[in-house]
């Protein structure tokens, strides 16, 4: 019974074991069978750098996925939607993400967990430069949410990762089943002398006066333009964009080149639900009163948008109660494109905007400075219903904004001595908000802003300054009336900026054909909110009378022709002069204020007093810091400098710092004088001594205590407590350190030559010893013979 039991256990076994083989056969075989296999296509640019595309090893379950190489920095980018449309939406629920991972550099994250905690700021700012690239060119009617992500896969800190992200983001889009009318080519633009680099490296763009990225599409369209520049003209920033756009069509003839070979079948789009005659019966009965409402030109933005919405309301509520439709989101729907046409419409007929004014003209204009005393410097700038408060604070060089190793890496930025803040809270436009951190717009805002200002800013001024810039009103182009506001404000504050800088959102209508080409358009300058929420375009433009400091374009439509963007460039330039010189007449000179302008001084402070003034631990400058408010920074060796918020703060202090000094005044010694000390340790190296009773203990090497070579005081007879004569050197001018010298002292009283004769007097005692040994030995040889 056993034996029959244990052969079936066996045979369990022995079947278990057959079946896990033949699993394990059949899950080698489908790894097999799905090994990645990849797809690569390489494009050579400009200067020789080359771009790798490669899809089909990672991410294969993503909707799309792509990898883009340039050197030793890669990332991988992947393109995932929802299979679901939610057709109430009234836009593309987009998402695009980027992360910086340390070890893609080789570096371990440096806060306390040691591992990639909330997106850095530059995260957010190349994800929103991938969000306008790809964005314009999603069909209008496809609403289902869809995320980019980008990952960096290596770093080798050269090459720059973020036009990398655009390529791999198009990549993964044409390559996935999304609907999307790529693909987009990227490339970033330098200008060193003038030759242009595409895509220059981390040193290139550090000698770079252009910072510029361009993004295209294949017929030669600009779809998405961001940079900044040192204050060029005109010509050479459109030269430089022709330069790029020639670029961006290789890129896209690659991506297009790796899409035939392993593209997916697009997904079909479904239409916005709301039928053709709905908007046919709006037209018919309501046009007037819609038209009445976009012509009337007291209305400001709160009054306007309260008649739009009493006018949906009616129109709501009769088609509901006509029984012409019941679901009240279609025809919400059919409102919003209804508005959008006759605003668009009542443009091209009469070239006049819904505000009263031309295509061409800038609202109106108010401009105020040294708002407040205690404050640096402030401005109120009020363009229309926009108004952006700016204050500037001076502060010293220690406060500037320290970035971290990675970003040190990769771009070669240590700190920044001047960054701008932008704020934009709810109240702006009425609305309620909960209190929150700083939001992905504010941050794209502050950077266009700080961009343009940038330039006009000495790099050698001697204090780090913080702008900040509050939207207190906002109808349309607040980070453009930053750049205007902070200009003010730092003239205010008596920063000699090299020119005053302006900034214009420049806004465009159009009309095109089934194909999409564009047949005619309105270009808008300084548009409204509302220009740029029914309109095709918002590029921001900042700069001086004479060139420009920083671009930025987002579109709505699948790009614009250069011809377009040549018009665009040169009525925007015009528009912001006009704007410096009415920003001239209430302010064009730095101001001059003593009472509470910052000082920073540099002091001498001898050798011997720095650990004095420093104290244990530098408590004397922590404590100076809270009562006086001055920072004191050790620069190099005796050399200190002082930070004041104003001159009386620094007076103040001065007093304090001369006291401490003054506080243990030092004996005066005799170069070369003989002082009686007392031997308080002795050591191996050799002994310490008292000078004088307000001074430290004084060292004496071994070398110094004789002229012999010891290896211990006490070889010499040294012992504590014993006094000891010595000479006076002076202090070292490194250390400060007193120099002491016992064996100068023998050295001047003969000691030397009484060693000389000491040691020739051993050598002929030494001598006779032998001689007399000698004789002894032949005498008591001499007697062995006798006997």
């Amino acid at each position: 019974m056993a034996s029959l039991l244990r052969n079936r256990l066996k045979s369990v076994k022995l079947k278990s074991f057959h079946n896990l083989s033949c699993r394990a056969i059949t899950i080698s075989s489908f790894m097999c069978n799905n090994k990645p296999h990849e797809i690569k296509e390489t494009v050579s640019l400009l200067n020789g750098k080359t771009l790798t595309f490669s899809t089909g090893k990672y991410a294969k379950m993503a909707n799309g996925s792509a990898v883009v190489q340039s050197e030793d920095t890669a990332v991988m980018v992947t393109a995932v939607c929802k299979d679901s449309h939610d057709l109430q939406d009234s836009f593309l629920p987009l998402t695009v993400e980027f992360r910086m991972k340390s070890a893609a550099a080789g570096r371990i994250p440096t806060n306390y967990l040691r591992r990639e905690l909330g997106q850095s700021e530059r995260e957010i700012l190349t994800a929103r430069l991938t969000d306008r690239s790809i964005r314009p060119l999603f069909p209008k009617n496809y609403l289902s949410e869809v995320q980019i992500m980008s990952n960096l896969l290596s770093a080798d800190g050269i090459n720059d990762p973020e036009v990398l992200c655009i390529n791999a983001a198009s990549t993964a889009l044409s390559l996935s089943d999304i609907p999307w009318d790529g693909p987009v080519g990227a490339v970033r633009v330098g200008l060193i002398g003038d030759d242009i680099i595409i895509n220059p490296t981390r040193h290139e763009l550090q000698k770079s006066a252009m910072n510029l990225v361009v993004a295209g599409i294949k017929s030669s369209k600009v779809v998405m333009v961001e940079g900044s520049f040192n204050d060029l003209n005109l010509n050479t920033v459109l030269h430089s964009i022709k330069a790029g756009m020639k670029e961006v069509k290789k890129i896209v003839a690659s991506i297009e080149q790796l899409t035939i070979k392993c593209g997916k079948t697009k997904q079909e789009v479904k239409e916005k639900i709301f039928r053709q005659e709905l908007l046919e019966y709006l037209q018919l009965h309501y046009l007037t009163d819609l038209k009445n409402i976009f012509s009337d030109f007291t209305l400001n933005k709160q009054q306007r948008d309260k008649a739009v919405s009493s006018l949906r309301d009616s129109i709501v509520k009769n088609i509901k109660s006509q029984g012409i439709e019941t679901v009240e989101n279609n025809i919400n729907h059919a409102f919003s494109a209804f508005v959008r046409n006759v605003f668009r419409d009542l443009i091209f007929e009469s070239n006049v905007r819904c505000d009263g004014r031309g295509l061409n003209d800038v609202r109106d204009i108010s401009c105020e400075v040294n708002l407040y005393k205690p404050l640096h410097g402030s401005s109120l700038f009020q363009r229309g219903q926009t108004q952006v408060l700016c204050t500037v604070a001076l502060d010293s060089p220690q406060s500037a904004v320290k970035t971290d190793s990675y970003t040190i890496l990769t771009s070669g930025l240590k700190e920044k001595s001047f960054f701008l803040n932008y704020e934009f809270p709810g109240y702006a436009t009425n609305e309620v908000k909960q209190g929150r951190g700083v939001s992905r717009r504010e941050i794209g805002h502050g950077a266009l802003a700080e961009k343009g200002l940038r330039p006009v800013v000495p790099a050698d001024y001697p204090f780090c300054i913080r702008l900040t810039s509050e939207v207190l009103e906002s109808n349309g182009s607040s980070s453009m009336a930053t750049v205007c506001g902070g200009s003010m404000a730092l003239l205010d504050a008596g920063v000699p900026i090299s020119a005053m800088a302006s900034g214009v959102a420049m806004g465009l209508v159009t009309r095109c054909q089934p194909d999409g080409e564009i047949e005619d358009y309105r270009i808008l300058t300084d548009i409204l909110g509302i220009e740029d929420y029914i309109g095709d375009m918002d590029f921001k433009i900042a700069g001086t009378k004479t060139g420009i400091t920083a671009l930025q374009a987002d579109f709505k439509i699948p790009g614009i022709s250069l011809d377009i963007l040549h018009k665009v460039l040169s009525e925007g330039h015009t528009a912001k002069r006009k704007i410096i010189n009415i920003m001239s007449e209430t302010i064009s000179s730095p101001s001059v204020k003593e009472e509470n302008m910052p000082i920073l001084e540099t002091f001498e402070v001898p050798v011997q007093k720095r650990n004095l003034l420093l104290g244990p631990a530098w408590i004397n400058i922590k404590k100076l810091f809270l009562q006086t408010g001055v920072q004191i920074t050790h620069v190099e060796d005796t050399t200190f400098s002082a930070f004041a918020p104003n001159d009386a703060a620094m007076q103040e202090a001065y007093e304090v710092v001369q006291k401490i000094l003054d506080s243990n005044p030092e004996p005066q010694f005799e170069f070369g004088a003989i002082y009686s000390v007392k031997i308080m340790e002795l050591k191996e190296s050799g002994a310490m001594v008292s000078l004088h009773p307000q001074l430290m203990p004084v060292f004496i090497n071994n070398s110094h205590l004789d002229v012999r070579k010891i290896a211990h005081p006490s070889a010499v007879g040294l012992t504590v407590g014993q006094k000891i004569s010595v000479k006076y050197f002076g202090r070292d001018p490194v250390s400060g350190q007193i120099r002491l010298s016992r064996r100068a002292l023998q050295e001047s009283t003969g000691r030397v030559h009484d060693l000389e004769s000491l040691t020739s007097h051993s050598t002929q005692l030494r001598k006779e010893r032998i001689v007399a040994n000698s004789e002894c030995e032949n005498k008591n040889v001499n007697l062995e013979n006798e006997k």
